[in-house]
Formats: C-alpha cells, structure tokens, sequence
C-alpha cells in the first residue's frame, strides 16, 4: 500500500507539469479596455498541447496550444461598452476570469521623462485631481526594468481614473485620454510604458538598430563591451569607488553648511552593459516588446531629449527606423502621434544659431514626410527656459488629441500648427507657403512677425522682416540679402518671441530650407569619413580598457595596453579637434 501510495504521488507530481493553469500576461486583467469594432488578439499560456477557449460577451474561440504550451487567437471585440463585462479562458477544466472589462478606444503612451512625467507633479492640477471621476478612463502604468533579451510579460495592472490613481497617471496621456473621451463619449484605455532620460534607440530592437549604419554602430558598441564585462571585476572596482564616496561624505558632512555644497554622488552598482538603461534595444526588451501584439489604434509618443546632442545619429533616420519597428512587431500599420519638443534654454539674440536642439526639432518635422500615418503636437510656445520638464501637460496632451480626432475619428478640425510647404524667391524676398493654416496665418500678439532669418550664398545669417501677405504665405526679407538663398524660423532652443500662428492659435513648427550646420552628422564625405572612424576608435578605446582591468597593475602587458590606448585616445582627440 506505501508503495502504490508512493507511486501515485509521483504520477501526482508528473502531472503537474503536464498541467499547467490556463495563465495570461498581467495587461491582459481586470479593469482593462480592449479595442473597439476589432478582432482583438489575446494570448497566454497553459498546458501544452491543450485546448484553450476564449470567450467574451457571446463570442468564444477555441484554439489549441503549442507544445511549449503557449497560444494566441482572437476575438470580436464588438462596439464600443462602457458597461464592464467578463472576459474568460478556459483550459483543462479551469476557468480563469477577467472582470470588469470595457470596449473602447485603446492607445500606447512611450517615450521618456515628459511622457513619464506624473500628474501630482503639478501644483495648479491638485483641485482637478481631487474632483476626478473618469471610470472609463483606464491605464496601464508599466514599471521601470530593464532586460537583455525580449520579454513576453511585464509588471502592472489596470487602474480606472479616481483621485486615489490618477495622482500616477502620465499628465500627458491623461489629457490626451480625457480630450478623447469627453469628444467621443466612450471608454478610453492607455498602457504607458515610459522611461526619462533615454534616448530613442534604447526603446528600438537590436534587430532593426541593426540596419541603419550610424545606429548598428552602437549596437557593436555595446556588444563588444558586454562581451568584455567582467562582474566580479567590476563588484570590486564598485566597491573600491563606495569606499571613496563614504570616504568624500564623511569629509563633506565635516564641512560647515554654508561650504559645502553638492554632496558627493554615491557609485551605482555595477551592471552588464546589456542591462542597463538607455543602451541601444534595452527598454524595447523590458518595456516594449510584452506589448507587441496588443490591439489598439496607435501610439503618443514623447521623447528627443536624449538624442538632441551633437554626433547623434540624425532623428528623421532613428525615429521611422522605431515606429516601423513597432508596427512590424505589432503587425498593425496604427496611427503614431509625436510631441515635438518644447523651447528650452535662455533665449537667444544673434541669428544663425548652431544648436542640435532646433535641428531635432526639423527632423521631427521631416518625419511627417517620410513615414506615414505619423502627426506632431508643436508646443514650441509653452516650455519653460529653466526646466526640461515643462508642466503644461494640458496642451500638450489635448494638441496630440486634436491629430487622433481628425486622422482617427473624422472629425472636421484644424489639428496642427502652420507647417512648412514651400518657397520661391520673388526679387530680394522669399515668400514662404504653410499648411494647416486653419483660415489664414496671424501673428500671434498682432505684432510684426519675429525670428525669422535669411540668408545669401554666404551663409551669413540676418534676422528677417516678415509679413503675411496671404492666408498661407509669409514674404521674408532683409535689406543686407539682396539674394536670397536660405531661410529659417524659430531656429534656437528657445526661440522667445517667435509669434506665427495660424487662426485657431496653433504655433508654427520650427523649420530650415538649408542644409547647413549639421551638428548632428557631418554633410561631406571627408567628414563623414572622420566620424565612422572616431567611432570604429571609441570602441576599441572601451575595448582595451576592458582588458587592461584584468591585468596586474604594473605588469608588461598592462603597460603595453595602456601606451596603445594613450595613443588611441591621442588620435582620437585630434580626429575631434579636426572636425571643428
């Protein structure tokens, strides 16, 4: 008897891994919006082998699992509900149930620290927190975590939008989420999924990264240096640096307050290059990738910081290379909504400024060019000169709405700023044409236009007169060009004062007609040249460092190594000098 006993414990116990709970990832919950007037995918796991029926609201579908035990279907999601419903799985005699699940209209917040940025970082939004009751308003917060292959689930859960929640809401998905509910009147579910501080390529796969010259070199960057990672010689070297620190904090403590200043910064701990934040790939591992899939009608996007810097690979190639990235991985062409980024800085007085800022800013404003299905909220007249971060979220989010109503949802409305369209020189003047110039261009206090700039075959720049001299036209002109060539607007980081509008108050986007001052990447081949081989130096700068950290100080190799980096960076700082 103990041994049949026995040998029915062990067939207990092997059964347990022949049969697995029906299980799905943690956005697929309750409380969660699907996509209206869809057939909405829903995937998970369960046994392998098993048979697994999806049912929602009447409909069913069943589907069998592989031999991994993972499955996908779809199902009718039908019209839009606000009334929750129950959404189950079922698989080898388990039920497994989602509550409360509505219909409506789902969306995809990204980008960094402005996407991320919270509603109770807001002074002026604590009344409208306090009184905030949008159940049909949801989101998603995804947690920050990093990941050196690609997930299939994150962290997280779906909230409805109370004052208890919405203080953790993105400021900027709210407002876009709250414009389109109370337009449409129906629920509104947004999966934020955002990071500050990171630059675009990091929220990319390796995989697409890997085909844009300027972006693969980054990937090869990072990989040379993961494979030359040592951890333990790294544990020691973190706690040599933490030492030092403690060392530093005790000296500055000891100071009196009035000289001490900033604090020491203490040491992070060590972490593969693979794993860390901001590297090319990482977050699209942790942060994009368990998404893909989820059906929804597009994506807000709010990012550039990160990339507005000189040696940046140039934006208009890196962000089409991330949203057709996201819609191969979604298999879904949907609608990708972006903020161009905001003035920042003290603002500038000479024309002619040669700033990686205002030059994103014209990328970003090609993008819509290159890449269809793709809109811009411009809100170039509501940042802030001294914070990055500027806490105006209402019009950014309800400008990004104003591309959904018009593109999505057919409503008949201006939704954008006055952009670019063309010029022709006419004698000594350029006269510029707009569109989405609503029922005509303006300034905006009713003052002469201002910030625009012109330029002749000597690439001198002079600031401008510039009038309206039709609904869509602006003639720019300066009595020292009496042959013009170029011209600008708004063209600084913070171009203070720049006034044109169209009749709904939208501002103009920022633009250029030359190709001048390219911070970002050199024009000529020369140059070109140069920066491919600074990279190509860069990585085996990081390379031999990596190997020197192994040796013994004072060895012949170690020297040996470290005359040959010396000499690299050497060449390495006179290839940069030589490029000014």
């Amino acid at each position: 008897m103990r041994v049949a006993n026995l040998v029915l414990v062990i067939v207990l116990l092997g059964m347990g891994d022949l049969f697995a709970s029906p299980s799905l990832p943690s956005f697929f919950s309750d409380h969660m919006v699907l996509q209206r007037d869809r057939d909405v995918a829903i995937w998970g796991t369960a046994s392998p082998n098993a048979e697994v029926t999806v049912a929602f609201k009447g409909e069913s579908t069943t589907i069998r699992a592989d031999a991994d035990g993972k499955w996908r279907t779809t199902i009718s999601s039908g019209q839009a509900d606000a009334v929750g419903a129950e959404l189950t799985v079922i698989s080898d005699g388990e039920t497994l149930t989602l509550e409360d699940v509505l219909v409506g209209e789902v969306w995809f917040a990204s980008g960094q620290s402005n996407m991320y940025f919270t509603m109770n970082r807001v002074p002026a939004y604590e009344d409208l927190i306090a009184k905030t009751d949008h159940p049909s308003i949801r989101m998603f917060n995804a947690p920050l975590v990093t990941a050196v292959e690609p997930q299939d689930d994150i962290d997280g859960e779906w909230t409805m939008c109370r004052p208890e929640t919405i203080p953790g809401y993105s400021a900027v998905a709210f407002f876009f989420a709250r414009k389109l509910h109370q337009e449409l009147g129906i629920p509104i579910g947004v999966i934020k999924s955002a990071w500050g501080g990171k630059p675009v390529e990091t929220f990319t796969s390796r995989q697409a990264l890997g085909t844009l010259p300027g972006t693969k070199a980054l990937v090869d960057a990072v990989l040379t240096n993961d494979q030359n990672f040592d951890p333990q010689q790294s544990q020691t070297q973190f706690e040599t640096r933490l030492k030092q620190w403690e060392a530093a904090l005790d000296a500055w403590k000891a100071k009196p307050a009035a000289e001490r200043g900033r604090s020491p910064q203490r040491p992070s701990v060590p972490k593969r290059p693979l794993d860390t934040e901001g590297q090319p790939g990482v977050l699209f591992n942790s942060m994009i990738h368990p998404f893909a899939g989820y059906t929804m009608r597009g994506a807000i996007w709010y990012q550039g910081e990160g990339n507005a810097k000189p040696g940046a690979v140039p934006y208009d190639q890196t962000l089409p290379l991330m949203i057709n990235d996201w819609r191969t991985r979604w298999d879904d062409d949907f609608s990708f909504y972006f903020v161009q980024l905001a003035n920042y800085r003290e603002p500038t007085t000479e024309p002619g400024n040669n700033d990686p800022w205002p030059l994103l800013q014209d990328r970003m404003r090609r993008v819509l060019s290159s890449t269809p299905k793709t809109g811009m909220a411009i809100i170039n007249d509501i940042g802030e000169a001294n914070d990055i971060h500027p806490k105006n979220k209402h019009d950014v989010g309800e400008r990004l709405a104003l591309w959904a109503l018009a593109q999505d949802y057919d409503r008949d409305l201006v939704y954008s700023g006055p952009l670019f369209r063309s010029t022709e020189v006419q004698g000594d003047a350029m006269h510029v044409t707009f569109e989405h110039i609503g029922s005509g261009l303006r300034s905006r206090d009713g003052s002469d236009l201002t910030r625009f700039e012109i330029a002749g075959d000597d690439r001198a720049w002079h600031w401008a007169e510039a009038k309206v001299i039709d609904k869509n036209t602006v003639a720019v002109s300066s009595e020292k060009v009496t042959a013009p060539v170029a011209v600008r607007y708004a063209w600084a980081a913070n171009p203070s004062g720049a006034n044109l509008i169209n009749s709904e108050g939208l501002p103009a986007s920022v633009f250029r007609t030359d190709d001048w001052d390219d911070v970002e990447t050199p024009t000529d081949p020369t140059a070109q040249n140069n920066l491919q081989q600074r990279r190509a130096l860069a990585v085996e700068i990081q390379t031999l460092k990596a190997e020197r950290a192994k040796l013994e100080p004072g060895s012949e190799e170690f020297q040996a190594i470290s005359n040959k980096q010396r000499k690299l960076m050497e060449k390495f700082k006179t290839m940069t000098q030589n490029r000014k």
